[in-house]
């Protein structure tokens, strides 16, 4: 399937960045040399208005466009098409203190002061009414203007305020999701501690030792972003109705749940900043794809937008290491193998000044284009004219990995596992690396999507089973599905309350087993599972197994693997469950690396899934491809050092060196694309 371009007007990925000309405006000659040097970088679109707000109006009610004409002008005589920002991500001096309600609160319920960005409340009426004027206003001049492309809503959104607006809003949304206190206090067990409320103005924020109330507030904050994103949203919608939009979202950003943002959006947009070199690149490369599968996944295959990334460094990590040779280009074609049709920069010129002014930018303070970093930018820019044909393809999937901020919220928020924020990100991400490693195309999904349309379904740790949930997975194994599960599932139920019964709760029927106990263990312990004799994946051996190790007792399912040690020696860790004309396998064990690459690996076999190549991928080589249902793009990317050889099918190379008896030859860092008939 090939889906249409961004916009109508466009026939080329889009490559550009972040473009701030309202901190030049005294430097006529850095403006008109930016223009010069987009051209030599294969630049064709900027993000414009970003953080603009103080400079688009000065003062409340005087406005000063005259900058930004000159800027749409000078950029669309020069070819460059423009995303156009609404300014709402950082809020003007003068409106903090002549409104000082549009200041969020901290917890403590004290005013924040004007300062840093995201520092607004979602909730104020008056900061809604200041943004819906100055998104009106600029759909009004740049509505019909022949470079504007895309709407780029605000930037990042995130954060919480606790200001009385909020927590008046907050008890309202409980009101409507409970109607009476006697269904919230039930559902919250507020008994426990003697919390039960009597009056819905006695409920404050967040109580930690009220599990339900953490997930409620964040399940509000996300409903709240959402309220606030669609009064941004309506008077762009009314005033430019053929004019998309986007927002750009931050990988797995805990406090929002982006599926609730995504269906508003014409396209989703992602801000990647990996943090290269760190570890051994494939592994960040995998952890780097698993977001790209999600966002791709968020619109149903429509690709997405890499709205921001970096061309060399970021200035806000630990450490803050460049880019080495090769690896923006690698980075740059992984997002487009895995569905972008975009690749930008924050920024395209570093700024003198402020708390980001050592960021990588495609211009730095040398201000030149003789520079390892912008001749890298430019071969991108070359790259993607000759990949042209792959805009709008989709990705084909047999297999998703289901990752749910919901679920994450109910198990970050409960107390009696392990006290470590990254565990279920971390989790799911290792799964889906095996996968990714063999070039399986995966789509990253959340709990409520069709499983229908998968042949395998991976759910680890799906701790908190939202209504239908558990009725729709065993549907999906009884008509052939396969699904993979975890420990730490089924516990509890939308409403944070354990299920009766037994774990993994409603999925203890299609799993066929019932989990009686788990131990937590330390760093430092170790435990292990040996695969039981004719196991039906062939499984040999044992693996070593850390952090979670569930007692199960099996109800209908095989034994596949048991315990090694300790008091649980010969408990099933490992089973499988026929039901239907599928099975359900439950992993009791946090196993490592080695096991899930061979049992899913083993998994993804014998079902035949799609694989981008036939052949095994060496270590550090991934492969996806996209598709327009005639004609096949086979993306290959070397994270490794060393020169590595693939044996692909014939077809013709778009990027990289000819094959060689059938094997395609892959530089230290190299990347190769092939046109294949389907």
């Amino acid at each position: 399937m090939r889906h249409p371009p961004i916009h109508p007007s466009l026939g080329s990925i889009l490559h550009g960045g972040d473009y701030n000309p309202d901190q030049w405006l005294d430097r006529p000659d850095v403006l008109e040399a930016d223009t010069r040097l987009m051209r030599l970088a294969g630049v064709n679109v900027a993000t414009v208005g970003v953080f603009a707000w103080a400079t688009l109006e000065p003062e409340e009610g005087v406005y000063r466009f005259d900058w930004l004409d000159e800027t749409f002008d000078r950029l669309h005589r020069a070819g460059v098409r423009i995303v156009l920002a609404t300014p709402t991500g950082a809020k003007p001096a003068w409106m903090s203190h002549k409104y000082p309600e549009i200041r969020r609160c901290g917890p403590d319920g004290r005013r924040e002061p004007h300062g840093f960005r995201h520092n607004h409340c979602w909730t104020s009426p008056i900061y809604r009414a200041r943004a819906r004027e100055i998104n009106s206003r600029l759909a009004e001049r740049y509505g019909n203007h022949p470079a504007l492309v895309l709407w780029h809503l605000s930037n990042e959104y995130g954060g919480y305020c606790h200001c009385p607006l909020c927590m008046e809003a907050f008890q309202g949304w409980l009101r409507r999701r409970y109607e009476t206190l006697d269904a919230l206090d039930k559902a919250w067990w507020t008994r426990f501690w003697s919390h039960t409320f009597t009056d819905w103005r006695q409920i404050d924020f967040i109580d930690p030792t009220i599990p339900a109330m953490v997930v409620d507030w964040k399940r509000f904050t996300t409903d709240q972003c959402v309220d606030f994103m669609l009064a941004e949203i309506e008077p762009l919608r009314r005033i430019t109705p053929d004019i998309p939009l986007t927002h750009n979202m931050m990988g797995t950003y805990e406090p929002l749940d982006y599926w609730r943002l995504a269906p508003h959006l014409d396209r989703v947009s992602w801000d990647a900043y990996p943090s290269w070199h760190s570890e051994p690149e494939h592994r960040t490369a995998a952890h780097t794809a698993f977001h790209c599968d999600m966002y791709r996944a968020m619109k149903g295959g429509r690709p997405w937008i890499l709205m921001e990334s970096t061309p060399s460094r970021v200035n806000w990590q630990k450490v803050c290491r460049s880019k080495k040779p090769g690896m923006h280009r690698l980075a740059s074609l992984q997002a487009v193998a895995h569905g972008s049709d975009a690749v930008m920069y924050f920024q395209w010129r570093a700024g003198r000044g402020g708390a980001e002014k050592y960021h990588g930018a495609v211009v730095d303070h040398n201000a030149h284009e003789h520079t390892r970093v912008f001749r890298d930018v430019a071969q991108v820019g070359a790259d993607l004219k000759r990949l042209e044909r792959v805009i709008g393809t989709s990705t084909a999937a047999d297999v998703a990995v289901v990752y749910d901020w919901e679920c994450r919220w109910a198990y970050e928020a409960a107390q009696g596992f392990r006290a470590d924020p990254n565990d279920y990100p971390a989790t799911v991400i290792g799964f889906y690396r095996a996968l990714w490693k063999r070039g399986v195309s995966v789509d990253v999904i959340n709990a409520d999507q069709d499983f229908s349309r998968y042949r395998m379904v991976v759910a680890p740790m799906l701790y908190m089973l939202r209504p239908g949930l558990a009725e729709r997975i065993d549907r999906f194994v009884e008509e052939g599905g396969v699904f993979v599960g975890s420990y730490l599932s089924g516990l509890v139920d939308e409403n944070d309350l354990c299920f009766q019964g037994g774990f993994p709760g409603p999925l203890r029927q299609t799993l066929g087993v019932v989990a009686e106990e788990i131990d937590i263990l330390y760093d430092h312990d170790r435990q292990s599972v040996s695969a039981q004799p004719d196991n039906p994946l062939g499984l040999e051996g044992s693996f070593a197994a850390t952090r979670y190790c569930e007692l199960i007792r099996p109800e209908g399912a095989q034994v596949v693997g048991s315990y090694d040690a300790d008091f649980y020696a010969g408990t099933p860790a490992l089973t499988v469950n026929r039901r239907g004309r599928g099975e359900a396998w439950y992993l009791g064990a946090r196993l490592e690396e080695r096991f899930q690459d061979e049992m899913l690996g083993r998994l993804a076999g014998r079902l035949g899934v799609r694989r981008a190549v036939d052949a095994d991928l060496p270590e550090g080589v991934s492969a996806a491809v996209r598709t327009d249902g005639e004609r096949s793009y086979l993306f290959l990317m070397n994270f490794t050092p060393h020169p590595q050889r693939v044996r692909t099918a014939p077809g013709t190379v778009l990027l990289g060196n000819a094959p060689t008896d059938g094997d395609l030859e892959l530089l230290p860092w190299g990347a190769a694309v092939v046109e294949q008939a389907r």
